[in-house]
């Protein structure tokens, strides 16, 4: 079953580059990076919700360090000291401060909504009104109506996307202009401005049905509300389990050396993708295993066989591995903004995912979501056919609240893909362009090739 991460947060964060590419061209990012990664996860979220509160920073509180925290973290420093991406007990201490100041102003608590099931922040002294909807939600409202935060939940009866595709609607009735917009096989996004007001709503389909939530509100109030927004949308948890979460406690104001409580822990695997091309053989990019201590195959240990600099492109032996039927290839690359699907796992260390991504081919590339750890993945048309191979490194590309907006990432096409396969004797079966499939049935056919590779740093 391929599942997609949740995704939390709203659509107005700029690209930045890369955290492993930026650490190699400044110092200061590498250190930021092992001082806030020494710290317990618990502080680290901590710290980003705070910057989310004082305005900083536009992402989800992750706990993960990167360019966005990085720049949240001196965009608060500024004036106050050098900008380093490090926050001494003191710049910590402040920081907590003037978040907390700004969530007491807002009566921001995160609740179990009871008519729903669904978990979300909400603020109270902002939206004070509570009233139930005819359709069994949840409504808060500001006392002047500017401001509206619904919260639904139903059975799916009709397809997710059906429901996207009316969100995302034309409707020359209403002067609406959608700005982001994310369709996922288990949620999707869309957020967007009318001429006086702005707006984000979020759907997820689980096990219990459809959950969600929405909010409108007046351009007057964008500059202070964005924020508050930007914080609901983090605490949003649709099929929530166990105990909310209790808000860290700020260290106290002791002065020093910048906040780290233990020995920094750099990264120790980096994850990507693979296909069985053959009996115990998987192509991948080299991207995802070059340069590697230790190579892994699902739960197998696996060996560089070649790698061609050209293309991007590696071959990896995996002894022991059950040899996949390999997918048609095209006989030509697909055409511009033509419909394509990717087929990738994300980068969780514990568990990786499978997910299917829709995407669009571009020249020499494929504009698609693909989280970190989506290296290697290979690109299918929507015949099913094997199209490309992503060989740029999605982890070096800014993320939107935890997930990766659609980008442009670099594949190798269908001629390289052939003559590297030659290069082993693996002789890929071209296939005929036949009826289009749904993104479910391209992954149920292919899904089995398709391997997740982890890399010993």
């Amino acid at each position: 079953m391929f599942k997609v991460p949740a995704l939390i947060g709203i659509a107005a964060v700029l690209a930045c580059l890369g955290a492993q590419a930026q650490q190699s061209a400044d110092p200061r990012l590498a250190a930021a990076t092992q001082s806030f990664s020494a710290l317990p996860e618990v502080e680290r979220k901590a710290i980003q919700s705070d910057l989310i509160w004082t305005g900083h920073l536009n992402s989800a509180a992750t706990g993960n360090f990167g360019a966005l925290t990085f720049r949240a973290v001196n965009s608060f420093k500024a004036g106050r000291g050098e900008p380093n991406g490090q926050l001494t007990p003191a710049e910590r201490q402040e920081l907590a401060r003037l978040a907390k100041t700004a969530r007491d102003a807002a009566g921001f608590a995160v609740i179990t909504d009871q008519p729903t099931g669904v978990r979300i922040g909400i603020p109270q002294k902002v939206l004070p009104k509570r009233e139930a909807t005819a359709a069994g939600g949840s409504r808060w409202q500001s006392g002047d109506g500017k401001i509206t935060l619904d919260v639904s939940a139903g059975p799916a009866t009709e397809p997710l996307q059906a429901i996207f595709e009316r969100a995302i609607a034309v409707n020359p009735n209403i002067q609406r202009k959608v700005t982001y917009k994310l369709l996922q096989p288990s949620f999707f996004v869309v957020a967007g401005e009318t001429p006086t007001g702005k707006f984000f709503r979020r759907q997820a389909l689980g096990p219990s049905g459809l959950r969600g939530f929405s909010v409108g509100y007046d351009k007057g109030v964008a500059a202070t509300f964005d924020k508050v927004v930007t914080a609901i949308a983090d605490s949003f948890e649709p099929f929530p389990s166990g105990a909310a979460p209790a808000p860290a406690q700020a260290p106290a104001a002791t002065g020093g050396p910048p906040v780290a409580t233990a020995p920094a822990q750099p990264a120790t695997e980096r994850f990507g993708v693979g296909l069985v091309v053959g009996k115990e053989l998987v192509l991948t990019a080299r991207a995802a295993v070059d340069p590697c201590k230790g190579l892994r195959v699902g739960t197998r240990p696996a060996k560089l066989r070649a790698q061609d600099q050209a293309s991007g492109l590696a071959l990896l032996d995996v002894p022991g591995l059950v040899s996949g039927a390999l997918p048609g290839l095209r006989d030509a690359a697909p055409a511009a903004k033509e419909a394509v699907v990717v087929l990738a796992y994300d980068a969780t260390a514990a568990a990786r995912t499978a997910v299917a991504l829709p995407g669009e081919a571009m020249s020499d590339a494929v504009l698609a979501p693909l989280q970190p750890g989506g290296a290697g993945s290979p690109v299918f048309d929507r015949q099913g056919r094997l199209a490309g191979l992503v060989t740029a490194n999605p982890s070096d590309k800014a993320l939107i609240a935890g997930v990766a907006p659609q980008r442009n990432y670099a594949i190798a096409g269908v001629a390289q893909l052939k003559a590297m396969l030659q290069k082993v004797d693996a002789k890929p079966v071209a296939a005929a362009a036949s009826a289009d499939l749904s993104t479910g049935a391209i992954a149920e056919a292919a899904g089995k090739s398709v391997v997740p590779v982890a890399c010993g740093l």
